[in-house]
């Protein structure tokens, strides 16, 4: 069982390291979330960075039953072999919102057939839109990995 993520503060864009095979590309991941974000670089990045190797190698499922814990989290990103390989080092970004099991299949029939993504990849620039509009409810997840799909890449860059 992986830990819990103690410490972050509630405005901190929640990063979880699962790929310890690359420290230059890492290091390149953690600057690029450090960067002031925004129109002209108005706001200031606030993340929290778990890099502890107890989470190499974590599934998605293992980080999101470990950050799920964390009752004021709604998006965890993840930095794992794909980010490291990638030329824009794109994270993962897990949905924690809860998934609707107990749906009447009389009502939701089409929602249970097809269910809402629950990951889609996004540059470190797109953190920090992500965490901040998912945190107040004022996009859903669903909205960015829709976002997301619209690229070559699949991966989210800004609105």
């Amino acid at each position: 069982m992986l830990p819990e993520v103690v410490g972050r503060d509630e405005f901190a864009a929640l990063i979880i390291r699962t790929d310890y095979d690359d420290e230059p590309a890492w290091r390149a991941v953690v600057a690029a979330l450090h960067e002031r974000w925004g129109v002209d670089g108005e706001f200031e990045a606030s993340v929290h960075v778990v890099d502890d190797p107890v989470w190499a190698g974590a599934t998605s499922d293992a980080v999101i039953a470990a950050a799920g814990r964390d009752e004021d989290l709604s998006v965890v990103f993840v930095a794992d072999g794909v980010t490291m390989r990638s030329p824009h080092r794109a994270l993962l970004a897990l949905d924690l919102g809860a998934e609707d099991e107990d749906l009447d299949p009389e009502y939701y029939q089409e929602l249970l057939d097809s269910p809402p993504p629950r990951a889609f990849r996004t540059v470190p620039a797109g953190v920090h839109d992500v965490h901040a509009n998912l945190s107040i409810a004022n996009m859903d997840f669903e909205e960015y990995a829709h976002e997301a799909l619209t690229d070559p890449e699949g991966v989210f860059r800004s609105f």
